[in-house]
């Protein structure tokens, strides 16, 4: 039914990749800093545009789009930093905080731990991998289950945020469920985040408070009046739009043909992984920040964004489009999603 990618990986030069990739891993704070800031003031500066607008005219549904893929590649920064050392970029990582992950109801801890899962050898494609559910063995059905929910998250997580939060410092049960099934950032709808990683979370509560605050305080400013209603209308279809936008490209960033029963090598990854490098101007669209470059990023998880472009061109340069690093490469999203649909329905 499925191509299984397991009987490559012996055959797949690591380390010769490695090396031709090897003076690629140092981050630049000067591309984070202003790709980030331009994305999520033009982001904020859209929205406020698209308050101001006529509701439903042209102007406002204009402001809401350019708002969303702003606010989508500002977001989307969380990826990277999960990725970045211990201690190194803290001030990005606060920055990010306060003009993304409280904003939109998605604080750093909830990918922190449980993205580094996605990437461990032994975890990847597991059950213990939240990050990935087998969509090419389980039927279309999820598919379109995985999109539809995608509708739901925003609101999820403001209840979350501003009424579970409080109310679970005073019951047990509910801060273990909370910790639990509502604090990551996941597609598998049976996960339960591992209580190794709540007790360890450096900052997590103070996270959770500051997002409860910043939840308050635009609920309150709605009820005052000092907001409009329409503020959280226009909040709501932000935020939709970038959680189902994202939700498509998470389609198309792996094969999802793992039964979640067996660990895969970082070959073995890179090979159930997707590149669709596509158009330098209108790819990054719907996956900015290098994850167009999603099986690059598996071989290489410690590359920064801005590096994946060049390393795959490397790569491709020096193996080949035939070989086993070129089939990873697809043509286009929708001829990924249509393999994945095809799969799906087997």
């Amino acid at each position: 039914m499925t191509q299984q990618p397991h009987q490559y990986h012996e055959d797949f030069p690591m380390n010769r990749a490695r090396e031709l990739v090897k003076d690629l891993f140092r981050p630049s704070p000067i591309i984070y800093w202003l790709d980030f800031l331009f994305s999520a003031i033009f982001g904020w500066g859209a929205f406020g545009l698209a308050l101001n607008a006529s509701a439903f005219s042209f102007q406002q549904i204009l402001f809401v789009v350019l708002s969303c893929l702003a606010l989508y590649r500002a977001a989307l920064f969380i990826h990277e930093i999960v990725h970045f050392k211990k201690g190194a970029f803290k001030v990005f990582r606060w920055t990010w905080n306060l003009l993304c992950g409280f904003p939109l109801m998605i604080p750093v801890f909830l990918y922190q731990s449980v993205h580094f899962d996605h990437h461990k050898q032994n975890f990847y494609g597991t059950e213990k991998d939240g990050e990935y559910f087998p969509f090419a063995l389980r039927g279309r059905k999820w598919i379109v289950i995985h999109i539809l929910f995608s509708f739901l998250v925003p609101i999820i997580f403001l209840a979350r945020f501003s009424i579970l939060t409080p109310l679970s410092l005073a019951n047990k049960k509910m801060r273990t469920f909370l910790m639990a099934r509502m604090s990551a950032l996941v597609i598998d709808l049976d996960y339960k985040r591992p209580e190794s990683s709540w007790k360890n979370a450096e900052g997590w509560k103070i996270q959770e408070v500051l997002a409860c605050l910043f939840a308050w305080a635009f609920l309150g400013g709605i009820l005052a009046k000092i907001i409009p209603v329409k503020a959280l209308f226009l909040w709501y279809c932000i935020g939709a739009l970038i959680f189902t936008v994202n939700a498509v490209r998470t389609l198309g960033a792996h094969r999802y043909q793992n039964p979640k029963e067996s660990a895969m090598s970082y070959p073995n990854q890179m090979l159930d992984s997707v590149n669709i490098p596509g158009n330098r101007w209108t790819t990054p669209l719907w996956a900015p920040v290098g994850l167009r470059f999603h099986a690059t990023h598996h071989l290489f998880p410690d590359l920064p964004y801005h590096a994946l472009g060049e390393a795959h061109r490397r790569l491709i340069k020096d193996q080949g489009e035939n070989s086993l690093y070129g089939q990873t490469v697809c043509s286009g999203l929708l001829p990924t999603l249509g393999k994945l649909w095809k799969h799906a329905a087997n």
